[in-house]
Order: C-alpha cells, then sequence, then structure tokens
C-alpha cells in the first residue's frame, strides 16, 4: 500500500513517501491536496501518479517522527491554501462495540431505551444496505474547520471553558471534492478525535459541543487501504510509563454502518460538495479510556496506532490556563 507523509522544514512543505526506514521525497509536490486535484483534473491514478513524482532524495523517518530533525511532520492532509475550506466531521454509534451494548440495547424497552441506544439499534437494523440502495442515516457531528486539525507530536488542548479532554482513537477518511462537485476518496489515517466526554455526559444534547475541539489524524496517508477488520492500540501514557492500554478494532466488518452509507449520509447535502474543499471524516471509536474511568491530565501522551496504517499517532494533552474569560461581543454602533 502507498503511505504519504507531509512534512515542513521553515516556510518549505514536501511531500513524502514512506519506505521504511526512508521518505522518499516527491518532486514537484508541496502538498497532498494539490497532488490529489492534479490526479482527479489529469485522470491520472494517484498511485500513478506518485511513482512518477518519487525522486532520488530520501530522509531518515526515524529521526523525524520522533521530533529530532529540522523537519517535522504536519497532518498526512490539510487544505494548505485555505484552512476555512477544510471541514472535519465524524460519525458516531457505529461500531458494534461490545456485547454489553448490544444485549442492553435487545433488553431494553422502547420506552426505556435511550436516544443513542435507539439511534445504535437502527444502525444495527439498516446501516449496511445493499449496493446502491440507502441506508439508515448515522450519528453525525461537526469539530471545526482545517484550523483545529494537528499532526503527529501537537499537543491537543484542553481550553479553559472546557470540562475534560480524552482520546478517541479512530480511523478517519479524507477526500476532496473535484472540480465537478464529486467527492473523492484520497486516502485514510489513523486518528485521535479527542472530544470533552465530561461535559457530554451531563446531557447528550451537549455533544455537538462537546466535539468542537482540536483533534489530529497522521503521520501517515494510507491511499486504498484495506478498510475489512483493522486492529489497533490506544496508549496513555504518563511520566513515561504505560497508564492505560487496549486493543481496539474498526473496519466494516466491526460496524453497524458501510463506508459506503457513512459516505452517502456525509456527501448527500450540497454544502458538503462545493467543489475544492478538502474532508476529513472520523469514522468512530471501538472504545475510551474515559469509559474505563481513566482522567487525562496535563502531559498524557496518547498513542494511537492500526496494523497496515504505519507508525503510531502521538499527542500531548496540554490544559490551558484558565479560567475561562467571558467573551463579550460589541454592537456595531
Amino acid at each position: 500500500m502507498i503511505r504519504l507523509v507531509q512534512i515542513q522544514r521553515g516556510a518549505e512543505r514536501r511531500v513524502a513517501l514512506v519506505e521504511e526506514p526512508r521518505l522518499r521525497l516527491l518532486s514537484g509536490a508541496a502538498s497532498v491536496y494539490d497532488l490529489a486535484f492534479e490526479s482527479a483534473a489529469t485522470r491520472t491514478p494517484l498511485a500513478e501518479l506518485v511513482a512518477r513524482r518519487a525522486a532520488a532524495d530520501t530522509l531518515d523517518y526515524d529521526s523525524i517522527h520522533k521530533g529530532r530533525s529540522e523537519w517535522r511532520l504536519l497532518p498526512p492532509a490539510d487544505h494548505p491554501h485555505e484552512a476555512a475550506r477544510c471541514l472535519v466531521s465524524g460519525t458516531g454509534l457505529t461500531h458494534l462495540g461490545s456485547a454489553k451494548n448490544r444485549s442492553a440495547m435487545h433488553g431494553a424497552s422502547e420506552a426505556d431505551m435511550t436516544d443513542s441506544m435507539r439511534m445504535f439499534r437502527w444502525g444495527v437494523e439498516g446501516g449496511r444496505p445493499p449496493a446502491g440502495r440507502i441506508g439508515a442515516a448515522p450519528e453525525w457531528f461537526y469539530k471545526g474547520d482545517g484550523g483545529i486539525l494537528r499532526g503527529p507530536g501537537d499537543p491537543l488542548d484542553v481550553s479553559p471553558h472546557a470540562e475534560d479532554g480524552g482520546e478517541e482513537g479512530e480511523i478517519a477518511g479524507v477526500y476532496i471534492v473535484d472540480g465537478d462537485g464529486r467527492p473523492r476518496r484520497i486516502g485514510m489515517a489513523v486518528g485521535n478525535e479527542f472530544s470533552d466526554h465530561k461535559f457530554e455526559k451531563k446531557n447528550y444534547l451537549n455533544l455537538a459541543s462537546s466535539k468542537i475541539r482540536t483533534c489530529s489524524i497522521g503521520p501517515e496517508l494510507v491511499i486504498d487501504p484495506d478498510f475489512g477488520s483493522v486492529v489497533g492500540n490506544v496508549t496513555i501514557e504518563r511520566a513515561g510509563k504505560t497508564l492505560w492500554s487496549q486493543a481496539i478494532q474498526t473496519g466494516e466488518a466491526e460496524m453497524c454502518h458501510s463506508l459506503q452509507n457513512i459516505e452517502h449520509h456525509h456527501f448527500k447535502f450540497e454544502t458538503h460538495r462545493r467543489p475544492g474543499d478538502l474532508h476529513v471524516h472520523y469514522y468512530g471509536a471501538h472504545s475510551l479510556s474515559f469509559g474505563a474511568g481513566v482522567q487525562l491530565a496535563d502531559g498524557d501522551i496518547m498513542a494511537v496506532s492500526f496494523e497496515g496504517f504505519g507508525r503510531p499517532l502521538r499527542n500531548p494533552l496540554r490544559v490551558m490556563p484558565g479560567p475561562a474569560a467571558i467573551v463579550a461581543v460589541q454592537p456595531l454602533v
């Protein structure tokens, strides 16, 4: 599989092909975004375009991944020209998860069932329609524009107004909308969707604003990966030691919604098919440290990895100093 990274040194940006333990630079490629649009505009398969651009120059991946190089890793896809033209979103209640959740769903009466469990049941019953058919709509949420997207090693912030911050290890799809308004999937990347679970737990209606937080993808963008059943791991490290670790699974075999159904319900909106836009869409998480009672603290390292998706995505948690300040709005008078 082709795996790409984006790196930066000062004002210089480059795209590189992962050839462990080296990175092979691509000539004339400053961003995956531009490379993808060239592929779409010229009707050249992206894999073929990457092969044509592969240069002789290589870099040591290990030193870059560990932050010991003048080059640093960026998110493996972004909108390099206008961050506001990148939409970051996600789909929830997509994973089958534990048998406990399913038995709770089937054991509860319709009257006793929570809205979350009711939507989960709809996904189990109708989230995997036959090819060419429309299935049940999954839960959808907005996270922000490209300004909230972080790369490997960048901190994910708990703002003064937030109550908490916790990892959500999953895989995200990366898409462009081509010049004809057609959504095109570039690839997939390891992701940490990162949310304020404590705020959300107070009331499910807090879900929308609990999601408007920084998040990360990377370090690698995998072109046309196998998304059948993917095994992964999430680890929380504190002071150099493992605080919590959990094996996780994702992929269509582990989900109650098919990829086709998730993509349809995201791009069915005309506003999500604006030519030139980039979309980063998180497909949903299997399990969270918050669900195990873990309270993350400033400086904790969140590490997410999936087999076949390259090196782990590592981000420190950073608690911003408080208290929250009132944001005053002034009238135009």
